[in-house]
């Protein structure tokens, strides 16, 4: 029997080591790599091509959405499955959208992650405790979004809430940076940082800055800290 072959991403070791010790026990499961950080799952996902990716939403550098993005405009075979700390219907149809796999709370009992993974390793997705195709997920999708009339992404971003510009001015107006601060250190006009500003606001259905930094930090897009890196294996 071919085992599922793992990588785990966290930047909490302890959160990180459980779960790899969980798998651990599992005779299907391989766990082939771990990382501490976004860049890093990248480098070991393109060289090693896992069948599955635990990641962490809140990463330092990449968040855990920006690296789903990149692998499936990569066209890597991983599939990945999202964990985070803060579990709502908005944050799901984010992840779905942007090409995970699967999406769960970080409270999910080790029997049902471990379900998760051999469900998706099978070419399925899984929302919510259902087991979906991919028709099934655009349904879910469809379903969902057809309530809502916000815009979460501009042309030639579909599947993200933010460019990755608006992604950066996010994470210099999270930690308190002024818009003058913010043209300075992206090498922008001041004009370009308060359309970038005003563009978030509109996407994020949020009012302020300061509302603005709150719904990035809850949902683990952006960070005040970068915390050390942790030694990584392969």
């Amino acid at each position: 029997m071919d085992k599922i072959k793992i990588i785990v991403v966290d930047d909490h070791p302890l959160f990180r080591q459980g779960v790899i010790d969980s798998f651990s026990l599992e005779p299907d499961f391989d766990v082939v790599g771990h990382a501490s950080s976004g860049e890093r799952a990248l480098e070991i996902i393109n060289h090693i091509k896992p069948d599955v990716a635990v990641l962490d939403v809140n990463l330092p550098g990449l968040n855990g959405q920006q690296v789903t993005r990149q692998v499936v405009i990569d066209k890597l075979p991983t599939k990945v499955i999202l964990l985070t700390a803060y579990d709502d219907t908005e944050q799901v149809i984010h992840a779905m959208r942007v090409g995970a796999y699967a999406y769960s709370a970080k409270d999910v009992q080790p029997e049902t992650l471990s379900e998760i993974i051999r469900t998706v390793a099978k070419g399925y997705y899984y929302i919510r405790g259902e087991k979906m195709d991919a028709d099934g997920v655009q349904d879910w999708l469809a379903e969902k979004t057809d309530s809502s009339s916000r815009s979460y992404s501009d042309p030639g971003e579909p599947f993200y809430p933010l460019s990755a510009r608006e992604m950066e001015v996010l994470e210099s107006v999270t930690l308190g940076m002024s818009n003058k601060e913010i043209a300075s250190a992206l090498g922008i006009s001041h004009q370009t940082v308060k359309n970038h500003v005003t563009a978030i606001l509109r996407k994020l259905g949020v009012e302020d800055r300061t509302q603005a930094a709150v719904y990035a930090l809850r949902r683990g897009w952006v960070r005040l800290y970068e915390q050390d890196e942790d030694a990584e294996e392969q």
